[in-house]
Parts: C-alpha cells; sequence; structure tokens
C-alpha cells in the first residue's frame, strides 16, 4: 500500500472510531464498564477476529484506534502483560476453551498478568529452564524457580514455561502454561536491585496446580508459543506512554489515572536505566571547566548522532510491524542501540560529575540524584530482555547468515546436558 492510500486509509479509520467513541462515550461509567464496552464494540483489538472481539482489520488499525481514542479524551486498553504479551499469545494459540475463559477479563483489566520465563541458570538462554511440570491426570504439577518477575505480587494469572520432558531435546521439552497465582504453592518475594529499587520478584513453585486445560498449544510445543510471546515483548516494552487528554474528567479518567500511575510506579527507574541522555546537553553546556569542555561536547555529539540514527531505525520498524509484519531481526539492532546510548551516556554523565557521580541521591538537587542513580540503573539495559551477546548472535545468524555457535545440547536428550542429577536418572 503506497503512502498516500495508506494516509487516506488511517483517515477513514479515525473517522469510524471518532463517530463510534462520540456515541458510546460517558465518562460517568467506572472503568470496566467502559472497558467492556470498548472490547464489546471490537475497537479494543480490531485486528482480531470477530469471533474474538475484534473486526479484522489491518494490525495497524490497532494503534491507530488506540490512539484516537485517548486524543478524543476516553480510555483505551489497560496497561502491563496482560493486553500486551497473554492476550495476543492466546489469541494466536490457546485453544477456544482458554479464549472465551480469558481474553476479555485481560482486555478488560479485570486480570491482572506477569510472565514466568526467566530463572537463575536460564535468562538468556531461556531454553535451558529447568522449572518441571509432571502430569497428574488431568492437572499438571509444577515445581521450580522464576526471576525476574514483574507485578508477580499482585497479578492474578501467568504465562508459564516449564520442562515437561527431559528425554527430548533441550527446545522440544517444554511446554506453555497459564498459571493461577493466587493459590498454595506460589511463593512471591521482591528483589532489591543495586539502585535500590524494587520492581522484580522472585516466584518459587511448589507442587503448584495447572489444569490441563490451561496449557497453551500442546504438550511439548511450548518454545513456539514461547517465542511468539518474546516476539510481542520487543513491541510491548517499547509502548508505556501513557496520554489523558487535558481537561479530562470523569469517574472512568480517575480510575484510569491510578491504574496508570500504580503500573508505573514499577517503571520510574527506566529512564536512568536508559541513561538519561535527555540531561546530557544541557550538563555539557553549563560546564565551565573549558580544558575539559571540548572533549565532552565532541563526545556528547557522537551520543546524540548514534541515538538519533537509532531512533530512526526503531521508527521503521515500528512501521513494518503496524503494517501487519512480524518483528525481525531489527527489534536485535534495537536492543543494542539503547544498550549503547545508555553506556555512553552513563560514561559521560561521569566524565560531568567527577567523583560525586558516585555519592548516593538524597542531595535534594534532583539531576544530581539521577546521574546518581543512572550509574547503578544502566547495567541492565545490557541484560534485560535479552543480552547484548544473545542479540549479537541473533543478529549474526539471521541477518548475516553466520553458522550458530557449537553447543553440546543440540540434538541431546535434555536429561544429559541440563538436570542437575542426570547421573542418577535412569531411562523412564
Amino acid at each position: 500500500m503506497d503512502s498516500v492510500n495508506t494516509a487516506a486509509s488511517e483517515e477513514h479509520v479515525r473517522n469510524q472510531v471518532l463517530t463510534w467513541f462520540e456515541q458510546a462515550w460517558d465518562p460517568s461509567l467506572n472503568l470496566l464498564k467502559w472497558r467492556r464496552r470498548l472490547v464489546d464494540s471490537g475497537w479494543a483489538v480490531p485486528s482480531w477476529s470477530r469471533e474474538w472481539f475484534g473486526l479484522e482489520r489491518p494490525a495497524w488499525v490497532d494503534a491507530v484506534a488506540h490512539r484516537v481514542i485517548r486524543q478524543a479524551g476516553g480510555v483505551a486498553l489497560p496497561l502491563g502483560a496482560g493486553p500486551g504479551l497473554a492476550a495476543p499469545t492466546l489469541y494466536e494459540h490457546g485453544s477456544d476453551e482458554l479464549k472465551a475463559r480469558l481474553l476479555q477479563p485481560t482486555l478488560t483489566g479485570e486480570l491482572e498478568w506477569c510472565q514466568l520465563f526467566s530463572e537463575p541458570g536460564a535468562g538468556s538462554d531461556l531454553a535451558g529452564l529447568k522449572a518441571t511440570a509432571e502430569r497428574d491426570g488431568d492437572s499438571w504439577i509444577v515445581n521450580g524457580q522464576k526471576v525476574w518477575n514483574t507485578s508477580a505480587d499482585h497479578a492474578d494469572m501467568a504465562i508459564l514455561v516449564a520442562r515437561t520432558d527431559w528425554d527430548a531435546v533441550k527446545h522440544a521439552g517444554i511446554t506453555y502454561f497459564v498459571l493461577d497465582m493466587r493459590q498454595p504453592g506460589v511463593e512471591v518475594r521482591p528483589i532489591r536491585q543495586m539502585n535500590n529499587h524494587q520492581s522484580f520478584n522472585e516466584v518459587f513453585l511448589t507442587n503448584a496446580v495447572i489444569p490441563h486445560a490451561n496449557v497453551v498449544g500442546h504438550p511439548g510445543g511450548g518454545w513456539r508459543v514461547a517465542r511468539a510471546t518474546l516476539a510481542h515483548e520487543r513491541s510491548f516494552t517499547m509502548t508505556r506512554d501513557v496520554y489523558f487528554k487535558p481537561g479530562a474528567v470523569g469517574r472512568v479518567i480517575d480510575e484510569a489515572r491510578i491504574e496508570a500511575e500504580a503500573y508505573l510506579k514499577t517503571y520510574e527507574w527506566y529512564p536512568q536505566r536508559k541513561g538519561r541522555f535527555d540531561l546530557l546537553i544541557e550538563r555539557a553546556a553549563a560546564r565551565g571547566d573549558r580544558t575539559v569542555a571540548p572533549t565532552v561536547t565532541d563526545e556528547v555529539m557522537r551520543t546524540w548522532t548514534f541515538e538519533r540514527s537509532a531512533s530512526l531505525t526503531a521508527q521503521r520498524a515500528r512501521v513494518v510491524r503496524e503494517q501487519g509484519h512480524p518483528p525481525g531481526a531489527e527489534g536485535s539492532i534495537g536492543k543494542l542501540a539503547l544498550s549503547e546510548v545508555a553506556r555512553r551516556s552513563g560514561l559521560l554523565h561521569g566524565r560531568l560529575s567527577g567523583a560525586a557521580a558516585m555519592l548516593a541521591g538524597g542531595s535534594g538537587d534532583p539531576v544530581h540524584d539521577a546521574v546518581a542513580e543512572v550509574l547503578t540503573s544502566t547495567p541492565a539495559q545490557s541484560i534485560a530482555g535479552g543480552t547484548d551477546e544473545v542479540q549479537k548472535n541473533i543478529l549474526g545468524e539471521a541477518m548475516l547468515g553466520l553458522p550458530k555457535e557449537p553447543s553440546v545440547d543440540r540434538g541431546v536428550a535434555y536429561r544429559h546436558v541440563g538436570r542437575p542429577d542426570a547421573d542418577d536418572q535412569s531411562p523412564e
């Protein structure tokens, strides 16, 4: 579709959404009733099928519809892993029974979700997970530990991957589940980070029970489903923007603001994780030491150029996704670029502040406190969501056609390479 036709189509969609919104909007409703009205209309996820709350429109229509609703003074879908990760994965891979039971309350925000993927020994190498799920009649019994789990302390449900077949090869013995977080056997502990925030949790599973009906896909097919979730995660993590039209009032707006504030509190240190490049130019201009300022200015401009080119690459990738194409290796390029900007910015903030940058916050100077937090937060940018090393492997294999790295577990039953008590195991 050329740019002229695309613009005309977007204008048509905007008019349709606005016409519906002006008839449906009632700011006196509570947030749940409004979201149910939105979901029932099809404009919550217009790219989905009509059978499952959609209008069978192109993928880009979702973002346009949400933007129009917010700009008109309304409220769109809730933030979080529910609409961003769980719902699209269930829509694509879940059974009709799971969809009927979970999609609507997830889209309305009645159910809050968390993601139980990473483990202490399986973060970047997610397929190396060791949490186990064993079949027991119509249920699965789950044991193991998950870590870096946002919102696990208050989530109702979780998307979970666990190993169900130790005799299969590494990627083939994994199953994808929906787990009820509010049951015995699920223990959540907060993690205090070195920047003094507690944004994540670790989750211990001890004989937690999952009905067989909560398997997403089929037993042993969880890796394919997990990859679908990870593809959605690349775009989900970049869309935490919240917009309320100035002057918008009403019960639904008040409740949505409270909801957004609670959600965004988890991510209040994320600007520091990205390096706070936005503060660099002003700080460099205010620097009075002329013997240092020219070199600092040079490095600031190099970083600014790199940041702008990375932003344009990210915009191009976003347009491709909005046109309905699946995420590709460009997500790894964007991730690496963010890490590089964070590292360069952190180094420059340190040069501008000197030894004072090592002092903890609480000085009363918000800029200094932000810089102090940058230095303890930026390392996370190169780790979260897949380490820089993993992203480089993806690019090398997917874009440059380089051979895969040698692996001792390729083509071998995972029992023999991944299970701690492998020597004590006899074939079942």
